[in-house]
């Protein structure tokens, strides 16, 4: 029996396959008792090929101490939520994060020290944040993606070439619908799509709502529009207004397991990968 590389592929390329086929990916969970890190937790229990190590969480959250496992509803997995980020990342390969934008920089200096891959869905990070990454990125490889749905990808590439097939007479609008528990406005996900409609308009200014007597709509706005309310996971609208018609492009959330299977995905993809600065693009194949 032929048990070579199929023709056509590298022994290396086919070794590195069989393995990613193979390996048990040992993964740390920062942000781990928020709504996604339990999400997160949930699906890599039963993935078979995920082995949890790590479940880190805010000094001042109540669950320190208490087992992830039953946090998570899946009974006693042995391990504790942490503050300890050197704690957390012990025995890891890959952390992913989801926790608040103040966090993102101790966990990116840790990862560093650690040497363990970095996949962050924290949004709105300030250039703080932002830096820490980038250091980050000189020793180990990470991923930042403010939305880990590949739908939300794809729709951004697609509001990319409707703009610029449609030209400068379409003005473009954004409108995010979440639940009444979201803390940020807009949404990291209505700024990716805003830096989609600016690779083709660099000239756009963000119009973060409107009110009062502001004149007629100028042609560089982007209007970003933030809705709160109930408990929607998350609705995404591009508008794109122009003479005699109007264009939309929309994503809807069904359910927060998504992103926790693209978070997963990220994961699994960074993990490997040389050091460097990645994005969810990359995931998809560029």
């Amino acid at each position: 029996m032929n048990t070579g590389s199929p023709s056509g592929i590298s022994p290396l390329a086919f070794g590195l396959f069989l393995w990613e086929r193979s390996h048990t990916m040992k993964l740390a969970i920062h942000g781990a008792t928020g709504r996604m890190g339990l999400t997160i937790a949930r699906l890599a229990h039963a993935a078979g090929d995920i082995e949890l190590v790590g479940a880190g969480c805010a000094a001042a959250d109540p669950a320190v101490g208490r087992d992830l496992g039953e946090l998570a509803g899946l009974g006693t997995l042995g391990l504790v939520a942490t503050s300890d980020q050197a704690a957390v990342l012990l025995g890891a390969e890959v952390v992913i994060d989801f926790s608040t934008a103040s966090a993102v920089a101790g966990i990116a200096a840790a990862a560093t020290r650690a040497g363990v891959a970095l996949m962050s869905g924290t949004t709105n990070l300030d250039p703080v944040a932002q830096e820490a990454l980038d250091r980050a990125a000189a020793v180990v490889p990470v991923l930042w993606a403010p939305n880990t749905s590949l739908g939300v990808q794809v729709l951004a590439e697609l509001v990319e070439h409707a703009v610029r097939r449609l030209g400068p007479d379409y003005d473009a609008e954004i409108v995010e619908i979440h639940h009444k528990k979201k803390v940020d406005a807009p949404s990291g996900t209505a700024r990716r799509l805003g830096q989609a409609i600016k690779a083709v308009r660099p000239e756009s200014r963000e119009v973060l709502g409107r009110e009062g007597e502001v004149g007629a709509r100028g042609t560089d706005e982007l209007g970003m529009l933030a809705v709160r309310g109930g408990d929607v996971v998350g609705d995404h609208t591009v508008y794109l207004f122009g003479p005699g018609e109007r264009l939309e492009l929309a994503h809807r959330a069904h359910s927060r397991e998504l992103f926790a299977h693209g978070a997963l995905r990220a994961a699994r993809w960074v993990l490997g990968k040389p050091s460097g600065r990645y994005a969810f693009r990359d995931v998809l194949g560029g």
